[in-house]
Protein backbone atom coordinates (compact mmCIF):
# COMPACT_ATOMS: atom_id res chain seq x y z
CA UNK A 1 0.00 0.00 0.00
CA UNK A 2 1.34 3.20 -1.15
CA UNK A 3 1.58 5.76 1.93
CA UNK A 4 -0.75 8.19 0.29
CA UNK A 5 -3.55 5.36 0.64
CA UNK A 6 -2.16 5.07 3.98
CA UNK A 7 -2.53 8.75 4.66
CA UNK A 8 -5.84 9.17 3.26
CA UNK A 9 -6.95 6.26 5.43
CA UNK A 10 -5.47 8.02 8.48
CA UNK A 11 -6.91 11.28 7.77
CA UNK A 12 -10.58 9.89 7.41
CA UNK A 13 -9.98 8.01 10.64
CA UNK A 14 -8.86 11.05 12.16
CA UNK A 15 -12.48 12.92 10.53
CA UNK A 16 -14.72 10.12 11.78
CA UNK A 17 -13.43 10.15 15.37
CA UNK A 18 -13.47 13.83 15.11
CA UNK A 19 -16.80 14.07 14.23
CA UNK A 20 -18.64 11.13 15.62
CA UNK A 21 -16.76 11.01 19.11
CA UNK A 22 -15.56 14.70 19.77
CA UNK A 23 -12.14 16.01 20.28
CA UNK A 24 -11.10 13.67 22.82
CA UNK A 25 -11.90 10.46 20.54
CA UNK A 26 -9.51 12.61 17.85
CA UNK A 27 -6.75 12.94 20.54
CA UNK A 28 -6.95 9.05 21.32
CA UNK A 29 -6.80 7.91 17.69
CA UNK A 30 -4.19 10.08 16.69
CA UNK A 31 -2.40 8.73 19.43
CA UNK A 32 -3.04 5.09 19.27
CA UNK A 33 -2.11 5.76 15.52
CA UNK A 34 1.56 7.10 16.49
CA UNK A 35 1.75 4.06 18.87
CA UNK A 36 0.94 1.86 16.38
CA UNK A 37 3.43 3.64 13.58
CA UNK A 38 5.83 3.03 15.94
CA UNK A 39 5.31 -0.26 16.18
CA UNK A 40 4.75 -1.18 12.74
CA UNK A 41 8.60 0.51 12.24
CA UNK A 42 9.80 -1.62 14.72
CA UNK A 43 8.75 -4.61 13.28
CA UNK A 44 9.36 -4.03 9.79
CA UNK A 45 13.34 -3.25 11.14
CA UNK A 46 13.23 0.21 10.18
CA UNK A 47 13.98 1.13 14.28
CA UNK A 48 16.07 -0.39 16.72
CA UNK A 49 14.64 -0.50 20.68
CA UNK A 50 18.50 1.60 21.47
CA UNK A 51 17.46 4.35 19.32
CA UNK A 52 15.16 5.64 21.60
CA UNK A 53 17.31 5.12 24.74
CA UNK A 54 20.38 6.20 23.21
CA UNK A 55 22.21 9.64 24.29
CA UNK A 56 22.85 12.32 21.43
CA UNK A 57 26.77 12.25 20.38
CA UNK A 58 28.04 15.38 20.34
CA UNK A 59 31.11 15.84 18.39
CA UNK A 60 32.87 18.71 20.84
CA UNK A 61 33.32 17.05 24.07
CA UNK A 62 35.17 19.59 25.74
CA UNK A 63 33.63 21.07 28.87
Amino acid sequence: MSMAVVGLVAGMALGFAGYFGGFGAFLLVAALGAVGFVLGRFLDGDLEPGEFFRGRERGDRRR
